[in-house]
């Protein structure tokens, strides 16, 4: 696993997309501090930049770092949730411009497998995560299923199995911060 981590750190430190095994589906990465990176995603999945991506952060800390308040809720949230949670945030900061929503919102989950941990920990940075299809396809379950475009479209591919038994996209919960709660994928 370290090697495969290294690998990733090289390509993101260079600008690069990585195709990688997360908590829930196999997704597509790279830095998200790098608004350059975050375009080339955008121009692989076929998406408008207008529909934010979802950002990977390695824990808690690294999350107050790239919000500018965290709704006490939000840690509740992450520490019940039975199934991997990505919230939307108001107002984020230190991240690619062209990752932020138009009503200034970026969508974040603190990693829980290992591989992302580890791997967003070394990089020291938030990391893009979507899936691994082109816009408006079905979601991968497995990496077999990842279409031949997307797999020639990124510049590297983590060599891991699927480890993951119940692979779906993360749950989605909106939280402003006046407090207002929002499913918005269960």
């Amino acid at each position: 696993m370290t090697e495969e981590i290294n690998n990733c750190i090289k390509e993101l430190k260079e600008g690069n997309l990585i195709l990688y095994p997360t908590d829930t589906v196999w997704g597509i990465g790279c830095d998200a501090t790098n608004p350059d990176a975050v375009k080339k995603v955008y121009a692989l999945k076929k998406r408008e930049d207008s529909k934010a991506l979802i950002c990977l952060v390695a824990h808690q800390a690294m999350l107050e770092r790239h919000v500018k308040m965290v709704p006490e809720v939000a840690y509740d949230i992450m520490d019940f949730a039975t199934k991997p949670t990505t919230i939307v945030f108001d107002e984020p900061v230190g991240v690619a411009q062209n990752l932020i929503a138009e009503d200034n919102t970026l969508a974040i989950r603190v990693a829980s497998d290992k591989f992302c941990q580890y791997l967003i920990n070394k990089f020291g940075k938030p990391i893009v995560s979507t899936s691994a299809n082109i816009s408006g396809e079905p979601t991968p379950k497995r990496f077999k299923d990842i279409g031949p475009e997307i797999l020639k479209g990124v510049d590297y591919v983590v060599n891991l199995p699927d480890v993951n038994k119940d692979p779906s996209p993360s749950s989605i919960i909106k939280l402003a911060n006046d407090g207002q709660v929002k499913v918005i994928r269960e």
